[in-house]
């Protein structure tokens, strides 16, 4: 009797059924993360995604071993769209750093079953922030050989070796900067800046125009009472 193979969809779903986010503030803090990872490695090869399934394993029967980080980031991959990232199709590359932005629901069980599945399938450095109580931690390695050295707010402020970028806590919580000192915005804090920026050109642009017609109305009037203005 010949077994009928099990279709991809079954062995590796591109949804765990649970939600991005269980509430506001930990759904901008994915969202600012990913936009602002993004900007720093753009036009380079490095993959950012957001509650994307991550498969390490290829497997004949389900369930295949996955976790959905909530924020990962793969260097020497492709930036481009994903229904989840299969490892053995991504050049057998893990991701090397992940983030994980704790909400009331997720228990210390559930963390340190995600601890243990990042450092069995190769991820370099893995950050937990919780944005109500400000609590941080990390593991961070050089290579898989080597064991995580642990990383919390008391090694604050601190610098990714993979990413480059700075993390300091402030009495408002976490913050985190790229490389030249710039503080991660959220989106909608961008597009107001550059809202902002856009105002400003505008309107200096109207004042050179302002000030270009009214030289022009005086030559005018110099040409009308036969002087020419060229000559003054």
């Amino acid at each position: 009797m010949v077994q009928t193979p099990i279709e991809p969809q079954v062995l590796y779903p591109d949804s765990d059924g649970k939600p991005m986010a269980d509430n506001t503030v930990q759904y901008r803090w994915i969202v600012r993360l990913v936009a602002n990872l993004k900007h720093l490695f753009k036009g380079q090869t490095v993959f950012v995604a957001g509650d994307l399934l991550w498969y390490p394993l290829q497997v004949t029967v389900p369930p295949a071993p996955a976790q959905a980080p909530d924020v990962m980031v793969v260097l020497g991959r492709p930036d481009g769209d994903r229904g989840s990232y299969k490892q053995w199709e991504e050049d057998n590359i893990p991701p090397q750093v992940v983030f994980e932005i704790l909400s009331p629901t997720n228990s210390a069980r559930e963390m340190l079953h995600k601890q243990s599945f990042y450092q069995e399938h190769g991820v370099l450095e893995m950050f937990f922030y919780d944005p109500d109580s400000y609590d941080f931690w990390g593991l961070v390695r050089p290579d898989r050989n080597h064991d995580f050295v642990p990383v919390t707010a008391l090694n604050f402020p601190w610098t990714s070796p993979t990413l480059g970028i700075r993390f300091e806590m402030f009495a408002d919580g976490l913050a985190v900067f790229y490389p030249s000192g710039e503080p991660f915005k959220d989106p909608d804090v961008i597009f107001a800046e550059r809202d902002q920026a856009q105002q400003e050109r505008d309107r200096v642009q109207q004042e050179r125009d302002r000030v270009q017609q009214e030289r022009d109305r005086a030559f005018a009037k110099l040409r009308e009472l036969g002087i020419d203005p060229t000559q003054l």
